[in-house]
């Protein structure tokens, strides 16, 4: 299946190494999209304030006024869940999990094949494009999930713990959805890839531990002994809503 023309897909990069920056604005143009750069967070900011709204935003860890986990965080704190694809050198497992629970949707480490990140790329504007669809469903989707402590309403995103109200990103609730819909049944981590993610790359296996991870923390009562996210050995994940 061919994909859909980009042409009026807007990306934003946000790299302060200048050569990168040019390369990167090159190949992206030349597969059709219009891209906007910016070398700090602060210009960043008000390319999102002053622009129209941004497709994807392609963001360097690394940038001279503030790094790219606090411009992620923020940005998810004042409701802006552009898709993010996070570029750094960093390759320590706790680097990638801290831009994943910034809010980020993927998250490469330099240097990177051209290929693999226009391929993330496209891989975050279809979750956009499918969470954006207006045509109706073959079947209805439940618009809420009730579980252990938590009540959780797909269509206005609030979620609720406890009496807590807390904040998932659209990844997240994506995943429990997905979850939801399949309750009880194990699930592989290619297949939530696929489904969830929309990639089909074996090699994002880890994104799904580290997803299913920050769900634990934010439903389980005790996230180490989880009761609903389950982790069913070789297999992958199952999700139990009554726990076990």
């Amino acid at each position: 299946m061919s994909e859909p023309p980009t042409s009026k897909r807007r990306l934003l990069v946000v790299e302060d190494e200048e050569h990168l920056a040019a390369g990167l604005k090159l190949n992206l143009e030349l597969e059709g999209y219009d891209v906007t750069l910016a070398i700090t967070a602060k210009e960043a900011r008000q390319a999102l304030v002053e622009s129209e709204a941004f497709d994807a935003l392609v963001l360097d860890v690394m940038l001279p006024d503030m790094d790219g986990f606090e411009l992620c965080a923020r940005l998810r704190e004042a409701g802006n869940f552009v898709p993010v694809v996070m570029l750094t050198a960093r390759s320590a497992a706790e680097d990638r999990v801290r831009g994943l629970e910034a809010g980020a949707d993927d998250y490469m480490v330099k240097p990177f094949a051209l290929d693999e990140l226009l391929a993330r790329v496209r891989s975050v504007l279809r979750r956009r494009a499918w969470d954006n669809r207006t045509t109706p469903e073959p079947e209805p989707k439940a618009a809420a999930l009730e579980f252990g402590r938590a009540i959780v309403d797909f269509s206005t995103h609030e979620v609720n713990v406890h009496g807590e109200r807390i904040k998932l990103t659209q990844l997240e609730l994506d995943l429990l959805r997905y979850f939801s819909e399949n309750p009880r049944r194990v699930i592989s981590r290619q297949e939530l890839l696929e489904n969830v993610w929309k990639v089909r790359s074996a090699g994002s296996a880890r994104t799904v531990d580290n997803f299913i991870s920050r769900l634990r923390r934010h439903f389980e009562l005790r996230p180490t002994q989880p009761k609903h996210f389950l982790s069913v050995r070789g297999a992958g994940y199952r999700f139990v809503p009554n726990g076990e």
